[in-house]
């Protein structure tokens, strides 16, 4: 017999309430958490993360770059703040057994996809942290990306999960979801397909202690890594998001995020440009309008 979502304990369904509160980065609805989290949007202007127009100045370009605090119910939330380190604008994130994330809603169609640029700085990793594994799925860095889909093409167990998301949050589970992360064992450049719902999947771009205490800057192509982790074509993205957690081993951790852009190659005629700006269309509704940073 199927129960109904309410039958079940918050005990029993808090393994659950990561997965399920993705959509979190994407509508942020609200939800009651266990703490206060005033003060932790970012105001990332002078780092110029997810930037529509690369020449935007003032109020402009502070709009275009703010990021929302979204913390999980019933999980303690990471510290995020923004600071200046070797030279650089960064998001500083410190967490202590706990998990939460930095977004941004944004709409780019499939056709607009094109490159990433972004960077982060570790200085150690998590004891104890694997991420294939369920009970110690934890990350220094994650930087995250979800995508609009077929949703009639989900399992039985990814439509419920769904609908749980749906019930919990407000806003169903992503089509897919893409994490660029540090894994602890696995090979760079493999993917992880998550524990509980292979609609999650992560791209270890970096693995063990090897790069640690340095600055490590990337551009991937969004499109062809959507593709080598799900097998499929991307459909829009609609949520971008920077997460740092240890909830599950409930260990430290600390990093530094770099600024994230989003490029488009030129067109090959066009040689005296390097890189333009992709158009995107950033979404803030009042209701969730973010706060600016107060340190």
């Amino acid at each position: 017999m199927k129960l109904p979502f309410f039958c079940f304990s918050l005990n029993a369904l808090r393994p659950l309430m990561t997965v399920c509160c993705l959509p979190l980065f994407v509508g942020c609805a609200g939800m009651e958490t266990t703490e206060r989290t005033d003060g932790q949007d970012v105001n990332w202007a002078s780092a110029a993360p997810v930037n529509p127009n690369p020449n935007s100045t003032g109020s402009e370009a502070a709009e275009a770059v703010k990021w929302l605090h979204c913390a999980f119910p019933g999980k303690k939330s990471t510290r995020y703040r923004a600071v200046r380190l070797d030279g650089r604008d960064a998001v500083l994130s410190e967490s202590d057994s706990s998990a939460s994330m930095l977004r941004q809603t944004l709409r780019i169609e499939p056709a607009g996809l094109d490159r990433l640029s972004f960077s982060w700085k570790v200085p150690k990793m998590i004891s104890g942290a694997d991420m294939t594994q369920r009970d110690s799925d934890d990350s220094p860095v994650r930087v995250v990306l979800a995508f609009e889909g077929d949703r009639s093409k989900f399992s039985a167990k990814n439509a419920m999960l769904s609908e749980l998301a749906l019930a919990l949050t407000g806003e169903p589970l992503p089509y897919a979801t893409l994490m660029y992360v540090w894994g602890t064992h696995s090979v760079p450049e493999s993917v992880i397909i998550n524990p509980r719902t292979d609609r999650i999947r992560k791209l270890v771009l970096e693995s063990g202690p090897a790069r640690l205490g340095r600055w490590l800057d990337y551009e991937r192509d969004v499109r062809a890594d959507y593709e080598k982790a799900f097998g499929e074509a991307p459909g829009a993205l609609v949520g971008i998001a920077i997460m740092t957690d240890s909830d599950n081993t409930r260990q430290q951790a600390k990093a530094w995020y770099g600024p994230v852009t989003f490029i488009k190659k030129p067109h090959p005629m066009i040689a005296s440009q390097t890189q333009t700006a992709v158009s995107v269309q950033a979404l803030q509704t009042p209701e969730f309008a973010p706060l600016f940073l107060q340190d």
